[in-house]
């Protein structure tokens, strides 16, 4: 990195250069985005071995998804499945950002930032059937690293040779967004490259009835039914697999390898309200709204779409809708809403991070995609419903919560901010 660009921090700006996908709707951003554009669903039956007599019926599964086609056989035998999310995006990200070894300029120039709620729940839970059911000589020594919450950062890091600051951020479901911030500020303070996002694969028997514990968890048995929020019929989220990872790049040393800036990380913000009380979070994320916009330097009104948490329980749905009204003022009421999710399902700190690179994309197509499943809504929100909504969005607001109390909000900006806005 050179000297100019290490003291020059403060005319730093984040960038997205380019976007990775693993989600139900398929592998690669234009199978998600044509999925997504068109309001199609895949919330399907769990068809994972072993969950069949588990009360969880509908989720968001990933199929076709092979991952030695683009994770080499030594990477495959010690990562678990949402490791394998992690690396095959990677690898579209890198080539979807046009960014190869060339463009390296030292190993520590590139830096490396996930999140993780579920771990490697696949591989754990066979490692330990080994454990009780052969004897502790047929648990394999990956074990140790491949259920870990971190273990995505670094297979990602040991594969690509990135040695830039890297870390994984542990914060409820909304580190997805957390992690994108950390990642700009990363730049902002001096490292040209980060590759960040958030894969889940939360699908196994044992990650399944980890979750059976929480209450927001929809029992549907019907795609079209288990996951609708801001309706009178909203019963829980369906969970999902898959993700999404980004390259972030700071602006000039982007411009500079002549690759196109897709979008700009403006703002972002985060609170914590605790677990349990969703009225709570009305306030909290109202306060992470507000905090993104102010670090955006970005009106209420200027917000041109929003990508809603969307839990689909009646009362977090309520405070949502409050905590809009309460940071956007009247703009709330006439914004276009939409939670893309309700096609896919919620796949915890990855979901945010999927609607983060379906906001880059609407923004670059200029239409907002709707909301499956969704079309009685019963609060005061301009949801896109049934098709999408024609738009020249230039400005996105995106919202995450977790069931354990974290509030997260971001702003994104269609392409580069131009210099009189920053």
């Amino acid at each position: 990195m050179s000297g100019a660009r290490r003291t020059d921090r403060g005319s730093r700006r984040a960038v997205v250069t380019g976007l990775g996908v693993v989600s139900p709707h398929g592998i690669g951003v234009e199978a998600h985005w044509k999925a997504v554009a068109d309001g199609a669903s895949s919330l399907g039956p769990v068809t994972r071995e072993g969950c069949e007599h588990l009360p969880l019926r509908i989720a968001g599964e990933v199929r076709g998804f092979d991952a030695a086609e683009t994770v080499e056989d030594r990477y495959l035998v010690q990562t678990d499945r949402f490791t394998h999310f992690a690396l095959a995006a990677t690898e579209h990200a890198l080539a979807d950002a046009r960014f190869g070894r060339a463009d390296v300029e030292s190993p520590y120039s590139v830096g490396v930032v996930t999140a993780a709620g579920s771990g490697g729940g696949e591989f754990g839970q066979r490692e330990l059937q080994n454990l009780w059911g052969q004897g502790s000589r047929h648990v394999g020594p990956y074990q140790s690293i491949a259920w870990f919450y971190a273990a995505s950062t670094g297979q990602v890091s040991i594969r690509n040779d990135f040695k830039g600051p890297c870390g994984v951020v542990a914060a409820d479901e909304a580190g997805g967004l957390d992690a994108l911030a950390q990642a700009a500020l990363a730049v902002r303070n001096g490292t040209d490259t980060v590759v960040c996002g958030a894969t889940e694969a939360p699908l196994a028997p044992y990650s399944i009835v980890c979750q059976l514990g929480y209450p927001e968890l929809s029992r549907a048995a019907e795609p079209d039914r288990a996951y609708r929020p801001f309706t009178e019929a909203a019963c829980g989220f369906a969970p999902a697999e898959g993700g999404a990872v980004l390259l972030v790049e700071d602006e000039t040393a982007a411009r500079e390898r002549g690759a196109d800036v897709r979008a700009t990380v403006a703002g972002h913000a985060a609170t914590f309200t605790g677990p349990g009380r969703w009225e709570r979070s009305r306030e909290g994320l109202a306060h992470a709204i507000e905090g993104a916009l102010a670090e955006a330097g970005c009106r209420p009104e200027e917000v041109d779409v929003v990508f809603a948490d969307a839990l689909g329980v009646p009362e977090a749905d309520r405070a949502e809708a409050l905590a809009l009204a309460d940071a956007l003022g009247p703009h709330a009421r006439r914004v276009p809403v939409t939670a893309p999710k309700t096609g896919t399902g919620r796949a915890y700190c990855a979901a945010p991070v999927l609607d983060v690179a379906t906001a880059v994309l609407a923004m670059e197509h200029g239409l907002i995609p709707p909301t499956p499943h969704v079309s009685d809504v019963c609060h005061d929100l301009e949801v896109v419903a049934g098709r999408a909504r024609t738009a020249e969005p230039r400005t996105a607001l995106v919202l995450s919560r977790g069931l354990m109390g974290s509030n997260s909000a971001l702003v994104l900006r269609r392409g580069a901010v131009p210099p009189a806005d920053r």
